[in-house]
């Protein structure tokens, strides 16, 4: 699994010298203390590069950052070297430029979801009705609220941990979330007036979960993974009642796979909206787009 975390980095030191002042020298326990990082950086990378970690030595750089003593440290590459998330040791990800809360036992979001907000940013408005559905740590709705500018911000997620995370994203930003099984976790009042509707439902075909990734497959909630059979069963149950949630043009965007997209786009078709898919090679993302007409809007299928 890409980390969302993992990003290069470069540490730009103060020059030694001066022209201008060819006798001042850095302090020498500066310059122990900044040998002592790079020993201590590299034999993390080390730990992390022969537990598999790809990108070593920035996960290194990032866990010394987060640690507030040697202790926590120690547990920290410890933990990591075990394979927990690194997004779940350091407590955030990255995602769409902003540090959004994680915490263990909640949905990580991928860089390649970061797509999916990019097109809802696209058709959304500032001050839009948004709402997250199955939305984990709330990042999507958070994301695009700051490419909004502003929105009317909502997410909901079955689970009480997610649900909990989400509140340190969305809350903040104005929104609110809601605990419950999809559209019943909803308030009634928002019924037939969402703009964009964002769900990064559970897409995994069941017999595929044992071969995922042990940092998803151990550590992340099974429901956030599970797509039943085909991968698509949530999907379909978002589609059925997405028509009566939507506001007039509103539109439901998905994450899919390739292999999946034409199938979710006929169950979009299906629950009566316009479906659109849209990809993004380089990020290995598929979305698919479903719009509710406006009256007296003519859809050609």
């Amino acid at each position: 699994m890409t980390h969302t975390l993992t990003k290069s980095r470069q540490i730009c030191e103060p020059l030694a010298c001066s022209i201008f002042e060819p006798t001042v020298k850095p302090a020498p326990d500066r310059v122990s203390a900044s040998m002592e990082n790079v020993t201590r950086r590299a034999s993390i990378a080390t730990t992390l590069r022969a537990a598999g970690c790809v990108f070593a030595d920035d996960e290194a750089q990032l866990l010394i950052d987060a640690a507030h003593h040697p202790e926590e440290l120690n547990r920290m590459v410890e933990q990591r070297r075990n394979g927990l998330p690194l997004e779940h040791i350091v407590g955030w990800a990255d995602f769409c430029g902003t540090r959004m809360a994680v915490e263990p036992g909640v949905f990580v979001p991928r860089r390649r979801t970061e797509f999916l907000v990019r097109q809802a940013a696209m058709i959304a408005k500032p001050g839009a009705v948004v709402v997250d559905l199955c939305c984990g740590s709330g990042a999507l709705g958070a994301a695009l609220h700051d490419l909004l500018g502003s929105c009317e911000l909502h997410a909901a997620d079955i689970d009480p941990v997610a649900v909990q995370c989400a509140r340190r994203n969305v809350e903040p930003r104005g929104g609110k979330v809601h605990q419950g099984d999809l559209y019943s976790a909803l308030p009634r009042k928002l019924r037939g007036k969402v703009d964009v509707l964002l769900a990064n439902a559970p897409y995994v075909p069941t017999r595929s979960i044992p071969m995922m990734p042990p940092e998803a497959r151990l550590h992340e909630p099974q429901v956030a993974l599970d797509g039943g059979a085909d991968g698509l069963a949530v999907q379909r149950r978002i589609a059925l009642g997405a028509a009566q949630w939507l506001a007039p043009g509103g539109s439901l965007l998905m994450e899919t796979s390739v292999q999946q997209a034409p199938e979710s786009a006929r169950i979009l078709d299906g629950a009566g909206l316009s479906a659109t898919v849209a990809s993004d090679e380089g990020l290995d993302a598929t979305v698919v787009v479903g719009s509710r007409s406006r009256p007296g809007q003519t859809i050609s299928f």
